[in-house]
């Protein structure tokens, strides 16, 4: 399976619609074990925007995020939390409990993560005592920008340069991840919210998408004519499926989070 490419600023473009979840889901964890020495794992950092909103909370912690681009670790120590540490590994290998994590805490990247189920497990399984496991992701695969996606790839235009390699991402229901947690002993908080963001500009969505959910499809088509011609398709889908407004163009922003506290 190809990994996808990511683009820090492409992913940074939408900074303020991004982040408005992480800092909703930072706002529901509790206080921590070893208040001014919490141990805290940032995995999935990206390019550090989660980071720098953990440090805001926890200032003497020791940081650390974990993330599989190297680009985007690059970005996160220049312009994200320059005093973290940062690691270079895949969430599906690595295990926090030789650091004995106070806070493990996941912005937007489980849904990248087949069997993740199992890995909050793991991550659970690594908490200290009284320590916490917190996560959002994206709950909007059923939405048009998805769906449209998904059959623009499977059509006789692309399916030979894409195939179903190009989708791995996916989430399971709410409860599921609240039987998750509480099968590994955590008292758990699940909900869910849908944002309606506005976005401005021409081709907001497909701006959007750019920086997520449409990475594995650019990261296959490496001809710029291929990747020129897939954007203009599915562009056009967007524009009719999101419609632009007087005020721009509202993007549904569905997203699924979890807080459990080890007991």
């Amino acid at each position: 399976m190809t990994a996808p490419v990511w683009d820090p600023a492409q992913y940074l473009r939408f900074a303020d619609e991004r982040n408005r979840p992480l800092r909703d889901l930072l706002a529901r964890v509790p206080a921590l074990p070893h208040p001014g020495a919490e141990v805290v794992l940032d995995i999935g950092c990206g390019p550090g925007n989660s980071t720098a909103a953990l440090r805001e909370r926890w200032p003497h912690a020791h940081l650390t995020g974990v993330d599989s681009s190297a680009a985007m670790l690059d970005t996160a120590r220049a312009e994200g939390e320059p005093g973290a540490e940062y690691l270079l590994a895949d969430a599906r290998d690595y295990d926090p409990a030789p650091a004995g994590p106070d806070l493990v805490f996941s912005n937007a990247l489980l849904q990248w993560v087949d069997g993740h189920l199992s890995v909050l497990t793991r991550w659970a399984d690594a908490l200290e005592p009284g320590g916490v496991v917190a996560f959002q992701v994206p709950g909007n695969f059923e939405a048009p920008s998805h769906t449209l996606l998904a059959d623009l790839r499977r059509s006789a235009r692309w399916r030979d340069a894409l195939g179903a390699e190009a989708v791995r991402a996916g989430v399971h229901r709410p409860e599921r991840y609240l039987d998750a947690l509480v099968g590994a002993g955590c008292r758990a908080d699940v909900w869910e919210t849908t944002y309606s963001t506005l976005l401005p500009g021409p081709d907001p969505v497909l701006e959007w998408v750019k920086g997520t959910a449409l990475r594995p499809v650019l990261t296959r088509l490496a001809d710029p004519a291929d990747r020129a011609a897939f954007l203009a398709e599915y562009g056009r889908l967007l524009r009719e499926a999101y419609p632009a407004g007087e005020h721009g163009t509202v993007f549904p922003f569905r997203r699924i989070f979890a807080v459990g506290v080890k007991g």
